[in-house]
């Protein structure tokens, strides 16, 4: 069996990708924090003076906007029903938040590979492709962090959002797309 050497400069530009990857991310949560978190908290008073009166913790307005940022990558969150069962949520599909917020994630990851590719220097769509597709190596460890993060307990319940999805979507798919995507346009605008 063969094994892949990779040079110092590639090391480099994964080692760009990851890094470029985890600040979109962080950038992607806070632009949904900052344009939506005094409407979600807003929308989550009367639920918490209800939590806070049968002496829970109440919901922090940074968790539900976490909960809206993984929908923005098309992943529910889910929350306990009546009886056993447990019902996902999407409040932008729902209509119960811009239609935007899609945008944020595609926008910063195609920022993300952009930048990347141009650190790299590529010069043509497929070295651009393989440059931009590296964010998704700093993002998925924060989509998984956030999953962990995001997860809010009272008692036996929980919300949180969906896991495979989580990692699988938001980690892996958004990430590797756009950033390719990203990387195409840093490479063939050069």
């Amino acid at each position: 069996m063969e094994t892949v050497e990779t040079t110092p400069k590639e090391r480099a530009s994964i080692a760009a990708g990851a890094v470029a990857g985890a600040v979109a991310y962080v950038v992607g949560y806070l632009v949904t924090y900052l344009w939506q978190g005094g409407s979600v908290e807003e929308n989550l008073q009367a639920y918490n003076a209800i939590v806070d009166f049968l002496g829970g913790d109440p919901i922090p307005a940074w968790q539900a906007v976490g909960w809206l940022y993984y929908n923005a990558h098309n992943v529910a969150f889910t929350t306990p029903a009546l009886g056993s069962g447990r019902t996902a949520q999407n409040l932008i599909a729902d209509g119960n938040a811009p239609m935007l917020l899609y945008l944020v994630p595609v926008v910063v990851l195609l920022l993300a590979g952009f930048v990347v590719a141009r650190n790299a220097s590529a010069v043509d769509a497929a070295s651009g492709a393989r440059a931009g597709v590296t964010v998704a190596a700093g993002y998925v460890v924060l989509a998984v962090v956030g999953l962990v993060a995001f997860r809010y307990s009272v008692g036996d319940s929980t919300v949180h959002v969906e896991y495979a999805l989580g990692v699988l979507l938001a980690g892996i798919v958004y990430p590797a797309v756009f950033g390719a995507f990203g990387g195409v346009l840093g490479a063939v605008t050069r």
